[in-house]
């Protein structure tokens, strides 16, 4: 977004991350958000903040984020979801969480359809264990840094999102300007 914090962008005149959280809010019962700038208009939000922690160095993905919710989380479970797709699903916990429990996974992973049909991973929205944070330091320290590397090493399980009524859309990201008012033009 052309150096511009993402999570502050408007979406429908919010901010996309507190778009997020009124989004999943009513979905888990605690949330928290990764933020590395702008912390303090970030707070505002009511929620706690917590910039990265992990000395993975500046920018280093979304590892360094899930590792910081790890190491703050105080649930059982831990959820991520990021700012720059604001369509998500309504219903993208519990869906998660059913097949987390069925399959005795230790990652849920939602997969959404490409253009093509195809399901594609969507690994930033991650149902984990907390139990994970030793094996995301290990990973880590060991110069892993995508999130599906880490996940193929343990018990995962795709979430699909393809059932008939599910907006082929809800997992589209916004990355610049543009494309965020192209999602805006989506909605009734």
């Amino acid at each position: 977004m052309g150096g511009a914090d993402k999570g502050l962008q408007n979406f429908n005149g919010v901010p996309l991350a507190l778009h997020t959280l009124l989004r999943l809010g009513p979905q888990v019962g605690e949330v928290m958000i990764n933020a590395n700038r702008n912390l303090a208009a970030y707070e505002s939000f009511g929620v706690p903040v917590w910039p990265d922690s992990t000395g993975l160095g500046e920018y280093a993905g979304p590892l360094a984020g899930f590792m910081t919710g790890l190491e703050r989380c105080e649930t059982p479970y831990m959820l991520t979801v990021p700012c720059d797709t604001p369509l998500f699903p309504l219903d993208l916990v519990e869906r998660m969480a059913k097949a987390f429990a069925l399959e005795g996974a230790d990652f849920a992973v939602a997969a959404a359809p490409e253009e093509d049909g195809q399901l594609r991973p969507q690994p930033v929205f991650c149902l984990m264990h907390t139990g994970m944070l030793e094996s995301l330091v290990h990973f880590t320290k060991n110069g892993g840094r995508k999130i599906d590397a880490w996940t193929a090493q343990h018990k995962t399980v795709n979430v699909p999102f393809n059932r008939a009524g599910d907006d082929a859309h809800s997992f589209f990201n916004a990355n610049t300007l543009a494309e965020l008012h192209q999602l805006e033009s989506r909605l009734p």
